[in-house]
């Protein structure tokens, strides 16, 4: 689901993954993938947003949940629109016995391509 308004885009995107069949020495999988996101978008095509990429993991009873906000900018290298941007990733929950723990970073570039 998502929703626009003045420069706002917000919603969420979900999903649900389990086995039900197949070799039965195989992992089970039940997860839930829950991603809430806000953003808010400048005139001058600055953004600035924050969502979490949160899992649950129904079998062993865990949760991951990293919280991320970034900055980016689209910019045109000739006709090619590009967002560069960057941000912060912090680890509210994470199961204890494995997976990322406290801050992170990353970095990403978009190549845009705009239906003409």
């Amino acid at each position: 689901m998502l929703w626009q308004s003045g420069g706002w885009t917000y919603g969420v995107l979900a999903n649900h993954l389990w086995s039900y069949a197949g070799d039965s020495s195989r992992t089970r999988i039940n997860n839930t993938f829950v991603q809430p996101f806000v953003s808010y978008t400048t005139k001058d095509a600055w953004t600035f947003s924050l969502n979490s990429e949160s899992t649950y993991n129904w079998v062993a009873g865990t949760w991951s949940v990293p919280v991320n906000g970034t900055i980016a900018k689209l910019l045109k290298f000739g006709d090619q629109p590009v967002q560069i941007g960057g941000g912060l990733r912090y680890w509210l929950a994470s199961p204890d016995n494995s997976g990322p723990k406290g801050l992170g970073a990353r970095m990403f570039v978009t190549f845009l391509f705009p239906k003409k």
